[in-house]
């Protein structure tokens, strides 16, 4: 995934219909690719990240496809009412991308023609939002899962997520995904730290679902994700606990 462009050229399948015998191989790829990026960027936290690294269980599966919602203990201002969809989660970190924080004078048809995109006239453009304070350099379509390449990274009900051009050109001359929208940057957690700020109250968990991910205006996604889990967004206070 590169470091300068929105996407990297390099990246792109050479082979539309490609072959997914190995998929299972392609996504264990796909998310060591997602952990090597969060754990080259900066850490918020180092010391906390190299204090809890030892003995911290692998949960991953219990939180990748969920949302991780932020509570009124967390102190960093980038994730004040954020609402996070978990793509990855391990041992190794954590990656995710605020899915309720607009991209401020940026839209898709502007990012197509900079990448040098040509774009179908009837192709419905996608929402551009901003995935997180981390590489905003870098670009994630996050997706239904009825577009599947190799560099795809197959999630939980049925969503997924690509970090390739190809989706952009797919998109672009209507043969993109059903439901996706384009995160540039991402939210990066080194070793132990999602687990302490989850211990600190910091977030509450609530399943995901495709009205709230795709459909929902982002203004009312943090509200939103709170009902679902039962909770009025008026009434949450400090020490709130977890989901």
């Amino acid at each position: 995934m590169a470091d300068d462009d929105i996407f990297d050229d390099d990246e792109v399948a050479e082979d539309d219909e490609g072959d997914f015998a190995d998929e299972e191989q392609n996504q264990a790829r796909v998310s060591e690719d997602l952990v090597r990026l969060t754990r080259s960027s900066r850490a918020r936290s180092p010391r906390l990240a190299r204090s809890l690294s030892d003995g911290i269980p692998d949960r991953g599966e219990d939180l990748v496809g969920r949302l991780l919602i932020a509570t009124p203990e967390m102190q960093d201002s980038n994730f004040a009412r954020a609402v996070i969809y978990l793509c990855e989660f391990s041992r190794e970190g954590a990656m995710g991308l605020i899915i309720n924080r607009p991209a401020p004078r940026l839209n898709f048809s502007e990012i197509l023609r900079q990448l040098g995109i040509d774009s179908d006239e009837n192709a419905p453009p996608i929402r551009v939002q901003m995935g997180g304070p981390v590489g905003s350099g870098h670009g994630f379509v996050l997706h239904s899962d009825d577009y599947f390449k190799e560099s795809t990274l197959r999630l939980p009900d049925g969503v997924a997520l690509t970090g390739t051009m190809d989706i952009l050109r797919a998109i672009s001359s209507g043969d993109g995904p059903r439901k996706s929208f384009l995160a540039l940057g991402y939210a990066g957690w080194g070793a132990g730290q999602l687990d302490a700020e989850l211990a600190q109250n910091a977030w509450l968990t609530a399943d995901c679902d495709e009205e709230l991910l795709f459909n929902a205006a982002l203004e009312t996604r943090w509200s939103g994700a709170l009902s679902r889990i039962g909770i009025r967004a008026g009434r949450l206070s400090p020490f709130s606990g977890t989901a």
